[in-house]
């Protein structure tokens, strides 16, 4: 079976990424993880996020995979007893330390994180050997590498396939220590290599273009079909502080390019899946070291790519058979706007958005502040967690 892992940066997101068709999330608890920024989990928050999960038969993973100083220990085992009290199924980690713990002191299942730069294969073996049962290998590796590794290993193999490239060997990039005081191996990344610099030479500007080493983000929709027939057992994508339209949109997309291949063994039209993507992405994409490495032409350099995307403007929370109205926690809604459907159950609906109702029963043309709850008119059954999204520039 080939896993699709999704990110999940909050328990919205993690019910998200399942319902739209994730096999698996790795989350952040409160402690020892890389992203500090992310909402991140408590444990009563775990516990519930690993009950949904498991009431779908998907699974849970942690990161744990910090770089810890020597005041970082404090706390490690009780902290690991309390996943492991929470039924998480896995931890991703890099550090000895934690590594080393979780083995000695919990039944916890670990994962080596890619902070661990595994780009061959005794040291995955090295690390199966110790009692990792899957090994993410860096994303400084070729498909040609992968898949010698994967297939001369017992441990599972996880290869990251969307999301967020560094500029910093497997993520170890100290730019962040230097330039801002946040570290980045210890959850503080202030995404550096995507800033602009100017270039000196003898005190005199190189050019007058302002200067970015950050790289373009990874994009896999063509590689999946080669992944899966390597043996990859995880394929994961990255961005645990990546909004719910993301995460829903992303996961959809390789969820039914990944389902395509086990049921026909090839894809009919890769550009109808980099279409559905383009509806979440705000940066430019690449395929990173899979075939070697990366040219400029995978690099951004003398610019950046981000755009603010508009596409999605409401959740679902509620439908009523009998009025047709819908409860929608909204971002920003315009009356008379053709909006449409995304539902991880079917193929968008488009419908013209001509009644709209705010809290109070006032009609309104535009519902501007986020998170509000209105009213939506949509002559058609619609779910919780399906999404409104409009076609906007």
């Amino acid at each position: 079976m080939t896993e699709l892992l999704a990110p999940a940066g909050d328990l919205d997101k993690l019910k998200i990424a399942i319902i739209y068709g994730a096999d698996a999330v790795f989350i952040g608890g409160k402690s020892f993880s890389l992203r500090a920024n992310a909402s991140n989990f408590t444990k009563e928050d775990l516990i519930e996020g690993c009950n949904f999960a498991h009431k779908f038969g998907k699974k849970v993973y942690v990161t744990t995979n910090v770089i810890p100083h020597q005041k970082d220990k404090e706390g490690l085992i009780e902290y690991l007893k309390t996943l492991e009290e929470a039924k998480v199924d896995a931890i991703i980690a890099a550090s000895p330390l934690i590594i080393n713990t979780a083995l000695e002191h919990t039944n916890l299942e670990v994962h080596i994180s890619t902070q661990q730069s595994a780009l061959n294969i005794p040291t995955v073996n090295y690390w199966y050997n110790k009692g990792a049962t899957r090994v993410v290998l860096g994303r400084d590796i070729s498909l040609d590498d992968i898949e010698h590794i994967t297939k001369n290993v017992k441990s599972e193999i996880e290869v990251f396939i969307h999301g967020g490239m560094c500029a910093g060997y497997s993520g170890r990039c100290a730019l962040s220590n230097h330039l801002t005081n946040r570290d980045a191996n210890r959850g503080g990344c202030a995404h550096t290599c995507r800033w602009f610099f100017d270039l000196k030479q003898d005190e005199e500007l190189t050019t007058n273009i302002p200067f970015s080493m950050g790289s373009k983000d990874l994009s896999a929709v063509k590689e999946i079909t080669r992944l899966m027939d390597i043996g990859v057992h995880s394929l994961k994508i990255e961005g645990r502080m990546k909004s719910l339209h993301y995460i829903a949109t992303v996961v959809n997309t390789y969820r039914q390019i990944i389902d395509e291949y086990k049921e026909t063994k090839t894809i009919k039209d890769y550009q109808k899946y980099a279409d559905m993507l383009a509806y979440a992405e705000n940066r430019e994409t690449s395929h990173g070291f899979f075939y070697g490495l990366p040219t400029k032409d995978e690099q951004l350099y003398e610019k950046r790519s981000e755009r603010v995307m508009q596409n999605f403007v409401g959740l679902i929370l509620d439908y009523n058979k009998e009025t047709k109205f819908a409860t929608v926690e909204t971002k920003n809604v315009f009356l008379n706007e053709e909006l449409e459907i995304f539902s991880p159950s079917k193929e968008p609906i488009k419908f013209m958005n001509e009644k709209m109702y705010n809290k109070d029963g006032q009609l309104i043309n535009r519902a501007a502040r986020a998170r509000e709850q209105i009213q939506v008119y949509i002559p058609f059954e619609v779910k919780p967690f399906d999404m409104l999204r409009a076609k906007r520039t």
